[in-house]
């Protein structure tokens, strides 16, 4: 198991406080500290332009003269800045030259000007030939993109980094890319592809940049639950050495996967509640709360039911510790979806469970195909003149 090596990148937490600062379920009290915290952090490290963004993004009072201070502040960095990088480009080699060019786009990035920041890395990149260095690079500006929401351009940079790193870069950097990838997989609720780079990352995990190494973990664990089989998840996560040894340290994550895996529904959904507040307050995952919801709840009734022919739906809601109505209802919305192989016996109060039949399904599949095909056809002939 790869430690922390460095801290997280500050643009990220801030960028969770933004999300916390945003959401309604962030009480008046927390709000108000959370505001405190953000504004304290742009004026501390004089991030005018995203201070600038963060006043009109939150509805926030802009201080003129912190501006007019913070953007000072700003002009004499670069300046001195330019000042080596001058030097350097008439006095010192190329290494230096590029040292200098890197240390203006990082402090733009730092600052949160974005579109200095992509010139400034342009540049830079030009004057580079390691394929780990122009890695770094695309990283940097992934966090950034982030920070300001801009998930469109986390994709576009995710594309640039795959190809710098299939063009040169070494295996640490291929590994670092996995929990990029796996994070924007995440947040766009491909949770399969999600789980799989996780699951990856686990042994070689060294991108604390992003988040620490327990909050990997959880992410694994959180997406494996949904997104594998049960041989999978038992290979995968429930034996893992990895998350055996990181699980305990974070609130409701084991019970909620052991009680999966052990059949204790009661237990399972006891720690899903507490574990959900945890969901909730995460800027990658809040936004499929409701759907993690029922797709995890999803999980654990088509697990049941594959244990029995048919099962009365008193002795499942006490299995599950929940009332007979809610569970009638859930099931009965997932049946109607397609989404569980089972019937309810309204009359007997018994659920019947039914088994998928691979054969008949792709029979079925076909049949759709074919129907499809043909329809297509049809239509084409009236268009089309056929002698």
């Amino acid at each position: 198991m790869a430690q922390d090596e460095e801290k997280q990148d500050f643009r990220l937490e801030l960028a969770q406080k933004v999300f916390l600062y945003k959401s309604k379920d962030t009480s008046a009290a927390d709000r108000k500290r959370l505001q405190t915290e953000i504004l304290d952090t742009c004026f501390k490290d004089a991030l005018t332009p995203l201070y600038e963004h963060l006043c009109t993004d939150l509805g926030l009072p802009k201080d003129e003269k912190k501006v007019a201070e913070m953007r000072a502040i700003n002009e004499a960095k670069l300046a001195e800045l330019e000042a080596k990088f001058k030097d350097a480009e008439e006095n010192l080699g190329e290494t230096e030259v590029r040292d200098a060019l890197h240390a203006r786009a990082e402090y733009l990035g730092r600052i949160g000007d974005r579109a200095g920041a992509a010139k400034a890395y342009g540049e830079t990149e030009e004057r580079t030939a390691s394929g780990g260095a122009k890695a770094d690079m695309v990283f940097s500006q992934i966090r950034l993109a982030v920070l300001y929401d801009d998930w469109h351009a986390v994709k576009r940079l995710l594309a640039r980094a795959r190809a710098v790193c299939e063009a040169g870069g070494d295996w640490e950097h291929k590994n670092r890319l996995k929990v990029y990838e796996g994070v924007f997989a995440m947040y766009t609720r491909d949770f399969k592809r999600a789980a799989g780079l996780f699951l990856d990352s686990i042994a070689t995990f060294t991108t604390s940049e992003l988040f620490g190494y327990p909050r990997l973990i959880t992410y694994a664990v959180l997406t494996g639950v949904v997104a594998l089989d049960r041989p999978a998840l038992k290979a995968s996560v429930v034996d893992s050495p990895e998350v055996l040894a990181v699980i305990g340290g974070v609130p409701h994550l084991a019970p909620f996967l052991t009680c999966l895996y052990e059949c204790k529904y009661a237990g399972f959904f006891k720690a899903f509640a507490g574990l959900m507040d945890l969901v909730r307050g995460d800027m990658y995952l809040a936004p499929h709360l409701r759907w993690y919801m029922r797709e995890a709840r999803l999980v654990a009734y088509s697990q049941f039911l594959e244990s029995y022919k048919s099962v009365t739906l008193a002795s499942m809601a006490a299995a599950f510790d929940v009332s007979t109505k809610f569970l009638d209802q859930e099931l009965a919305d997932f049946i109607v979806a397609g989404r569980l192989g089972a019937k309810i016996d309204g009359v007997a109060g018994v659920a019947e469970g039914r088994r998928p039949d691979a054969r008949n399904a792709a029979y079925g599949d076909v049949i759709r195909r074919g129907d499809l095909l043909l329809n297509r056809i049809q239509k084409l002939s009236r268009v089309v003149d056929v002698e």
